[in-house]
């Protein structure tokens, strides 16, 4: 029986690359389904994600072959069978449109997620999460209770085995060490086209410079506040008749596009960290 395998690496650019990664495949009876490289000539680093299926040898085997193979190179890779499902932990507060059209998404089969759990400082979806019978945990947070509720949350996260966090309008600044904890598996939406208007109340923001375009940006999570790698982001047209209100209740539909486009990428492990960038093969 064929195993379907998901390769993503990246090194330092060096001539030979592409032509190393498809003969050790072929060499094992790999057939490659899908592959895309990019060279980035500021930093001179290459990056190849590959989909291909293999009778032999199993994931283990190959990837411990694939080890000793990539320590040649000098790459960063990760190698995953290809359809299995993200486990997926995400965190919210009291605004549910993103958090609703993940599920919907997800029980549609749009999105190759495992949805193991919500996390809420507040109660208002757990009837939401129980329709998709998804195990919702409250778990208030004050000032005097950030550090206890942060380690409750990263307890959960781990025994769900989560590898994608998803703060889908989850309002609470995350800690450094819990950023740090959640490096490049946290994926945050931002209802602002960043960098302009981070941090609170960015649709009141927009309303006060008159802007004419609003947006949403979705990406990874950092100890510096709205400051890391851009996943994706899109806008929507206003114009100088909408009040805040109005920028708000167009501005949810961009930001449950976004974030949805950004969870399927990285569940698909399309995006690859350079830097503070990100490089997204589509």
């Amino acid at each position: 029986m064929s195993h379907a395998f998901i390769l993503t690496l990246s090194c330092a650019d060096r001539p030979g690359i592409v032509h190393a990664v498809s003969g050790f495949l072929f060499e094992r009876g790999g057939n490659i389904e899908e592959a895309a490289q990019y060279n980035d000539p500021d930093t001179g680093l290459f990056f190849m994600r590959v989909q291909f299926a293999c009778d032999k040898p199993g994931h283990e085997e190959l990837r411990s072959q694939w080890r000793d193979f990539a320590q040649g190179f000098g790459m960063q890779w990760q190698l995953h069978p290809a359809g299995a499902p993200m486990r997926t932990v995400i965190m919210v507060s009291r605004e549910g449109h993103c958090l609703n059209d993940l599920l919907f998404r997800w029980k549609s089969g749009l999105l190759p997620l495992d949805i193991r759990a919500i996390v809420s400082n507040h109660r208002e979806f757990y009837q939401l999460a129980a329709s998709y019978n998804v195990p919702f945990h409250h778990i208030p947070v004050t000032a005097a209770t950030k550090p206890q509720a942060e380690s409750r949350q990263y307890e959960i996260i781990e025994a769900e085995g989560a590898d994608l966090v998803v703060l889908a309008r989850y309002m609470q600044v995350l800690s450094d060490e819990l950023c740090r904890r959640l490096a490049g598996r946290a994926i945050n939406i931002h209802h602002s086209f960043l960098p302009s208007f981070k941090g609170a109340k960015p649709y009141y923001q927009a309303h006060d410079r008159g802007v004419k375009l609003i947006g949403a940006t979705a990406h990874y999570v950092t100890a510096d506040l709205d400051e890391g790698p851009i996943i994706e982001q899109d806008v929507a047209r206003v114009d100088h008749s909408k009040t805040v209100e109005d920028l708000t209740a167009i501005g949810r539909d961009t930001e449950s596009l976004v974030l949805a486009r950004a969870v399927k990428w990285h569940s698909e492990h399309r995006v690859l960290l350079n830097g503070h960038k990100t490089v997204i093969f589509k």
